[in-house]
């Protein structure tokens, strides 16, 4: 890719105004970038190769301000000089948000090792770092690589003056709530489904806090500034009553709840939640799935859009039969659990429905995915092994562990059954 010409004002006017930088290489390894911003005044960032991992270290050194190409140009190549002679570099520029990250995704890679710095770097790449946090999905990183699919709630949500840009000594709370709200935002989950907007507000808290860490990092131990007035009274997300929101919901629901709940869930819905109970899938793996998924002859039912990739799930004799009278006079790509108008389902439709089936049923903070985790807890309890269990419902042996692995009600009569003596 040709470089950029940004070296008179001219130049740069005509410039489109966009979050990457345009970059014109100055040496080997060393790059001086121009970010053309929607305002009056870009920004002037110099890029450095790391010889590691991240590939490259970033600085910004200016603005058209106070600032033209040669002098930006003589900032930049000063920053690398510093770096290669192992000089801790304190410029006459504010520290910003996005200084402190880099420095403190330095002192991770020095103190705890390549994993812990990369973990921290991939949340300041897409949240905080003012030349990648804009990117989309399928747009470059600096080093080349785009962002993934997996990384689709990377969506673009940076506003006027992003975070990473923000001199610290200027950072106020309400900044870092509105850079959490922004990423709440650009989600993509279902907000009518409970469940999901919790895990979305718990991925959030875990990018906050490694935001904390950083500018706690550049306060306690560079000194950059004075006070963490700034971000310390940034408030997580909370559930209603001030729980965490990472505490997972793990709802059991007993033969009773089941049968009452079941009982006031319309026929369609109830189809699902029964499903749900007969194998233990999610219910999007079920809402996806096709009549030509189900294998009547091997008793087997094969879920290829689910978090976790395709698995075929074996069926017991009970399930079979359930399936095989849900797809009857059916064939093809029809839904294998249709709703009542023959569509297939969606998140949106379900979790109203159910909504307003728990408050009949007096259970309001039971969820649809309540049935998941009752297969999986009942599975358990009668004596199926943990490792069979997670096979069936596409997860891991250790999640299961994690949120099922305590002592069961039911212990004492499962002990009993052992003869040894």
């Amino acid at each position: 890719m040709a470089a950029a010409n940004f070296k008179t004002k001219t130049a740069r006017d005509r410039l489109t105004p966009r979050h990457m930088p345009y970059w014109d290489n100055l040496q080997r390894g060393l790059s001086i970038g121009y970010r053309k911003n929607a305002g009056e005044f870009g920004t002037w960032i110099g890029r450095r190769a790391s010889g590691g991992q991240p590939k490259y270290q970033y600085q910004t050194v200016g603005d058209e301000r106070g600032m033209d190409y040669p002098a930006a140009k003589k900032a930049v190549e000063k920053w690398n000089d510093e770096l290669a002679s192992g000089v801790v570099v304190h410029t006459r520029q504010k520290h910003t948000v996005a200084d402190a990250c880099r420095a403190y995704v330095a002192n991770r890679r020095a103190r705890k090792g390549a994993d812990t710095a990369y973990d921290a770097e991939r949340r300041f790449t897409r949240y905080v770092y003012p030349e990648t946090c804009g990117l989309k999905e399928g747009e470059s990183l600096p080093d080349g690589s785009k962002k993934r699919k997996r990384l689709k709630r990377e969506a673009a949500f940076v506003y006027e003056n992003p975070i990473g840009e923000i001199p610290l000594a200027q950072l106020r709370p309400h900044d870092v709530e509105r850079w959490c709200d922004a990423q709440l935002d650009s989600c993509d989950f279902d907000p009518e489904d409970d469940e999901e907007l919790l895990r979305a507000k718990d991925t959030i808290n875990r990018n906050l806090k490694s935001l904390k860490a950083a500018l706690n990092y550049a306060k306690n131990k560079l000194n950059w500034v004075a006070t963490d007035k700034g971000w310390k009274e940034a408030e997580m997300y909370k559930r209603e009553g001030g729980k965490d929101v990472g505490a997972r919901r793990i709802g059991y629901l007993d033969a009773k709840a089941r049968a009452e709940l079941l009982g006031v869930l319309p026929a369609d819905l109830r189809n699902l939640a029964q499903a749900m109970l007969h194998i233990g899938a999610r219910p999007g793996e079920l809402a996806k799935a096709n009549v030509s998924n189900l294998d009547k002859v091997k008793g087997e039912l094969t879920l290829t859009k689910g978090k976790t990739g395709e698995r075929t799930v074996t069926l017991s004799t009970k399930a079979l039969e359930f399936f095989k009278e849900q797809t009857k006079g059916r064939i093809g790509n029809a839904p294998l659990l249709p709703m009542e108008n023959g569509e297939r389902w969606s998140a949106p439709i379900w979790g109203r429905l159910f909504r307003e089936a728990r408050v009949l049923a007096k259970m309001p903070d039971a969820v649809l995915y309540y049935f998941r985790h009752t297969f999986i807890r009942e599975y358990i309890d009668q004596g199926i092994d943990i490792y069979t269990v997670a096979l069936q419902c596409g997860t891991s042996v250790e999640i299961i562990e994690t949120n099922y692995g305590g002592a069961t009600e039911n212990l004492r009569a499962r002990l009993d059954k052992v003869s040894i003596l």
